[in-house]
C-alpha cells in the first residue's frame, strides 16, 4: 500500500516549501487526528473569554453523567492532560474495526477512573478532549461541531477544515476510521494550507485575546516523555507542546488516527510554520521533519 505525503514549509504568509507524494493533489483532505484538540481548546478559551466558562470550574457540575470519583477535574485539567484520566487504556482505542460511534467513544470515556488527582501529574489523555468538546456543548446548548465551525473556522476563514469526512476516496486502499467518534480529540480533517494559515492567525491573536494566547502557549507541567527527535519537550500548554527545533521556541503537536499521521511545528521567532500530513501508514512524519533540517528548504 503506498503512502500518501504532503509537506508544506511557511515563512510569515508565503509558502517557501512544497511537496507532495503518493496520490495526493494541491488542498486534498487529511484526517489531522490530534491536531483537533488545538481547535477543541481555543473553543473553551472563546467560552472563557466571554465568561459563559471558567477554567476552574468543577467539570461534574457542568456535565451530566460525570461520576463522582471526578471531582476536583476542571476545564484546565483536560487542557494540560493533567486530569489524573487515562488515555484510552483500559480497553481498545478508535479503529476502524469495529467502527466506533460518538455515543460508544461517550459511553467508554464516562466509565473511566482518574489513575492519579487532579493537576498532580500530566498524562496525555484524549478522552480528556472529548470532555472538552461535550463541556462546549452543555455550556452552549449546542452541538460541538456547529460552535467550532462558527466561532473558530469561520472567522479564520478556514473553509477546508470539517468535522464532516471530504466527499471522495483517497484510493489508497487505506481502511480509514471515521474520526467523527473523536469529537475534541481527534474529529477534524484539513488541509496543509488550512493549518498553516490557522496556526499563524493563532499566533498572531486573530482569534484569541492575550490571556488565553498566553494560556494556551504558557508551559502548564512538564511531561516525562521522551519525544521523537528532532523536536525537544520542554512543557505542555493548551492542546499545544513547547520545546525546541534546531535551537529555536517551538510550538507543536503530533496526531495518529488509523491510517493517518499528521505534524505541525510553528516557530514563532521565525515566523515559520511546518506541516506534515500522511496518508498510510509508513511514512514518520517526525523522519520527514527531519529530513527537512538538511535542505535548503528549511534553514534554521
Amino acid at each position: 500500500m503506498e503512502s500518501t505525503t504532503e509537506v508544506l514549509v511557511t515563512r510569515g504568509p508565503a509558502v517557501v516549501h512544497e511537496r507532495r507524494t503518493g496520490a495526493v493533489g494541491v488542498g486534498k483532505h487529511f484526517q489531522i487526528a490530534s491536531l483537533s484538540k488545538q481547535f477543541a481548546a481555543a473553543a473553551a478559551l472563546l467560552l472563557a473569554e466571554e465568561g459563559t466558562l471558567a477554567l476552574t470550574d468543577q467539570l461534574v457540575d457542568r456535565v451530566p453523567g460525570c461520576p463522582s470519583s471526578w471531582a476536583g477535574i476542571t476545564p484546565h485539567h483536560l487542557l494540560a492532560h493533567t486530569s489524573g484520566l487515562p488515555h484510552w487504556d483500559p480497553g481498545p482505542g478508535p479503529s476502524p474495526r469495529p467502527p466506533l460511534s460518538r455515543a460508544d467513544t461517550v459511553a467508554h470515556v464516562m466509565r473511566l477512573l482518574p489513575s492519579t488527582a487532579p493537576g498532580q501529574r500530566w498524562h496525555y489523555s484524549s478522552p480528556g478532549y472529548v470532555l472538552t468538546a461535550l463541556l462546549v456543548e452543555h455550556t452552549t446548548g449546542r452541538p460541538y461541531a456547529d460552535i467550532l465551525r462558527e466561532r473558530v473556522l469561520g472567522p479564520l476563514g478556514l473553509s477546508r477544515t470539517r468535522t464532516a469526512a471530504p466527499g471522495h476516496r483517497d484510493g489508497t486502499g487505506t481502511e480509514v476510521m471515521d474520526p467523527s467518534c473523536l469529537p475534541g480529540a481527534g474529529d477534524l480533517w484539513s488541509t496543509a494550507g488550512d493549518l498553516a494559515r490557522w496556526a499563524r492567525a493563532l499566533e498572531r491573536g486573530h482569534l484569541l485575546g492575550p490571556d488565553s494566547l498566553r494560556a494556551m502557549f504558557t508551559s502548564h507541567i512538564t511531561p516525562r516523555i521522551q519525544h521523537p527527535m528532532p523536536l525537544t519537550v520542554t512543557g505542555y500548554g493548551y492542546g499545544v507542546f513547547l520545546g525546541t527545533l534546531a535551537g529555536h521556541p517551538a510550538r507543536f503537536h503530533h496526531g495518529d488516527n488509523p491510517g493517518h499521521r499528521s505534524l505541525l511545528v510553528r516557530l514563532p521567532d521565525r515566523d515559520t510554520g511546518i506541516i506534515v500530513l500522511t496518508r498510510g501508514n509508513h511514512t514518520d512524519p517526525y523522519a520527514v521533519l527531519s529530513a527537512l533540517l538538511t535542505t535548503p528548504a528549511l534553514r534554521l
